[in-house]
């Protein structure tokens, strides 16, 4: 357990300390077809906005990130539609590929405890109207 917890931290330092990239202006986002974490931060204020991981898709980290710009996500439907947020003008990302499946849950797990993010799922379904 000791030493899977440290290469969870490890990791989580890599993903923190990664470069950060502005939203494409039109298109689709092309940064990685694997699979990694991601964090999405407010571009004015760095303020955290969402922490997520790849699951499948074909296209990994660019696939997720072009589903949060098209509005085909929980963060998409539930924060930015709502608040009225433009992710290619008023958002930065950061994401470090992680190939092993329990080590993305687990490291995304852990950067959104730090984190806090403004949007976090949390598979509650709100009650209807």
């Amino acid at each position: 357990m000791a030493k899977e917890l440290e290469t969870i931290k490890q990791l989580h330092k890599k993903l923190i300390a990664s470069k950060l990239h502005a939203f494409p202006e039109k298109g689709k986002v092309v940064v990685s077809s694997k699979h990694g974490v991601y964090v999405i931060y407010d571009s004015k204020k760095m303020h955290v906005l969402h922490v997520g991981k790849t699951v499948s898709g074909k296209n990994g980290i660019n696939q997720r990130l072009s589903n949060h710009l098209g509005g085909q996500s929980s963060f998409s439907k539930k924060y930015v539609i709502p608040k009225k947020i433009h992710l290619r003008k008023e958002a930065k990302f950061r994401f470090f590929e992680i190939e092993n499946a329990r080590n993305r849950s687990l490291v995304e797990a852990l950067t959104a405890g730090l984190l806090c993010p403004s949007h976090i799922g949390t598979g509650v379904v709100p009650p209807s109207k």
